[in-house]
């Protein structure tokens, strides 16, 4: 079965979709993750190099694009970079009007900032492709139902 034009994504408080759903523009899709930029080999300083994000991805209600609000909070190896990308990205969902959480579906974008991929990236894996959401590195597979794998 092909990759569906949208794929549908489950609302699961508390996990790794735990901050989607609708709002009076459309949809979103936010998260507080770490990701390392393209081209990045393991060092002994690792933890230097991976990097805490705020990011709020806004969608119309057929599911394409609109914007990417994403903000660099600092190292994983400083506590209060995660704790501030935490407290951005509610702040950036509390300036959103009509904001209840629930399953979305939305189409395949990419942003790039700050030298990191974001986006829903259709990708074949062992000759079966499936939709990439980066860089939270969750995938969505046949059935298409709106579940993932992490």
């Amino acid at each position: 079965m092909a990759v569906p034009e949208i794929i549908p994504i489950v609302y699961e408080p508390d996990y790794h979709t735990g901050r989607i759903g609708q709002w009076e523009g459309g949809q979103f899709f936010g998260s507080a993750i770490t990701a390392f930029r393209e081209n990045y080999t393991h060092t002994a300083d690792w933890p230097s190099h991976k990097r805490w994000y705020a990011v709020l991805h806004t969608f119309d209600a057929a599911g394409h694009h609109l914007n990417s609000r994403i903000e660099h909070t600092g190292a994983e190896d400083r506590h209060t970079s995660a704790v501030l990308a935490e407290e951005r990205l509610k702040h950036w969902l509390d300036d959103l009007p009509g904001l209840r959480f629930g399953d979305i579906a939305i189409r395949p974008f990419q942003h790039r900032f700050d030298g990191v991929l974001f986006g829903l990236v259709i990708e074949t894996f062992e000759g079966e492709e499936h939709a990439e959401f980066y860089p939270n590195n969750i995938g969505f597979y046949e059935p298409w139902d709106g579940s993932y794998d992490t």
